[in-house]
């Protein structure tokens, strides 16, 4: 069996990862034809479970991290407020100190979630490509599609197919077919063929005489009567075939097809085309609802309260996005989404349990015990360091602002006696700790303190 390199996508983060899922995915349709159903939708559906069930453990450390966000934010917002309007080092240094107490007594970092998102996102784009061209990644369809492109090349060179005259078919070429005029004709004739509608595929089989080509014994394309109705379905029909739907076609074609059937309007299948985008809006509106809410009040700032409103609006809108996307790109596509979404809301409901049975209280105690040994690696009393992350507003009030003796003294220093001062602070400061370092910076809290309490 030989796969076809040269269409799967080449992006230097994207690819290594498409090809990975590539080898899954034709691992899972494999297994399906071994059974007797190899099937395109079906292996979709399998793929897109397994892969959100292998991103499980990232799924439930955002959603941790939420919760833990909603408890630890009223006392960030205090330390905010306590510092507000004190710009001065000591104070902006205080007001770090103290954040990042609280960041590791609640066991997250500053990052959030972004780290989970970071390795979500290149997955899920990865998704698309294996999808979208599904002859490059999995073997068995790849090789089914090179026959008829090798016929192509015999007749012609695939001339025909560059320059029909046909816009769809000329669209198609321009998009996917980049790879036939770069030289690989056979890679660039199945990148345009896996894209083409059921009808355009008609034309260019009419053409080259592709209907009575057969891969391991079995017709390629369907057979059709007189009447153009299926007599024996083809392998890439069966292949793309779920539920009735060819999912190689887009919703919005099925539609127009229907439409402008012969005979009258074909109703039953206009409602089919149109079940998948919008089963696609219903179930991402279902799993937006079932995603923790940020909530705006009084008792948030501004950012916080734009930030809310900015998400309730992208809740909205993703719905509708969804049906338009499903509705205008190959069918195959939106049963991805909907699967997706479906998977995602009942981790989604299997996650919100477990959390809600989660007590907090101990999960913190569990953070500050580990946060304790880590900084006694490092030779930093913890107890110590809590309290002196914290310097109470008075001492920030009076250290704010230089005296006017200090100014004065300051002012009359030469420069050499300004770079020795300086070098004097920056040793007092990082007795015993190296600079930089969160030993160093807990001595000048902790020092700070001292001098300013004498």
């Amino acid at each position: 069996m030989t796969g076809i390199v040269l269409t799967q996508y080449d992006g230097f983060i994207l690819g290594p990862i498409a090809k990975v899922l590539g080898y899954l995915m034709e691992g899972i349709f494999n297994l399906l034809n071994l059974i007797g159903i190899p099937n395109v939708g079906l292996s979709i559906v399998i793929f897109t479970i397994v892969i959100y069930l292998l991103m499980m453990p990232l799924t439930i450390k955002q959603q941790k991290f939420s919760k833990l966000s909603a408890k630890m934010n009223p006392e960030l917002q205090a330390i905010q407020a306590k510092y507000k309007n004190k710009k001065d080092n000591d104070s902006m240094m205080a007001m770090n100190a103290e954040t990042r107490a609280v960041y590791a007594k609640y066991g997250v970092s500053p990052s959030g979630s972004c780290i989970q998102l970071l390795i979500q996102m290149p997955i899920l784009f990865a998704l698309y490509r294996v999808i979208y061209a599904m002859p490059a990644y999995v073997g068995k369809i790849g090789d089914t599609f090179r026959v008829l492109a090798d016929k192509i090349i015999s007749v012609d060179n695939a001339n025909f197919l560059q320059n029909s005259g046909v816009d769809s078919i000329a669209k198609t070429v321009t998009m996917y077919g980049k790879n036939i005029t770069d030289g690989n004709i056979q890679n660039g004739i199945v990148d345009v063929l896996n894209m083409l509608s059921t009808s355009d595929m008609k034309l260019i089989s009419d053409h080259y005489g592709l209907s009575s080509l057969q891969y391991n014994g079995e017709y390629i394309l369907s057979q059709l009567n007189s009447a153009g109705d299926v007599v024996t379905r083809g392998l890439i029909d069966s292949y793309n075939n779920f539920l009735g739907i060819n999912i190689g076609n887009s919703p919005s074609f099925m539609v127009s097809q229907a439409w402008n059937a012969e005979g009258g309007v074909q109703w039953l299948l206009i409602i089919s085309a149109l079940i998948i985008p919008l089963l696609s809006a219903l179930t991402q509106w279902i799993n937006t609802k079932l995603m923790p809410q940020a909530d705006t009040g009084k008792d948030k700032n501004d950012q916080q309260n734009s930030m809310a409103q900015s998400m309730k609006m992208m809740n909205t809108m993703m719905p509708i996005m969804s049906a338009f996307f499903c509705y205008t790109l190959p069918a195959g596509m939106g049963l991805y989404w909907i699967a997706g979404a479906v998977v995602r809301s009942i981790q989604q409901i299997v996650i919100n349990k477990h959390i809600d049975k989660m007590d907090i209280d101990e999960v913190i105690k569990k953070n500050q015990e580990k946060q304790a040994k880590r900084l006694e690696k490092v030779g930093i009393d913890p107890n110590s360091l809590n309290r002196n992350a914290t310097l109470n507003t008075r001492n920030v009030n009076s250290s704010s602002k230089p005296s006017m003796s200090s100014k004065a003294k300051i002012s009359g220093m030469t420069q050499e006696e300004k770079d020795e001062a300086m070098r004097k602070s920056t040793e007092y400061y990082n007795k015993n700790a190296k600079p930089g370092s969160l030993a160093a910076k807990a001595n000048m809290v902790k020092q700070y303190n001292e001098k300013n309490n004498k």
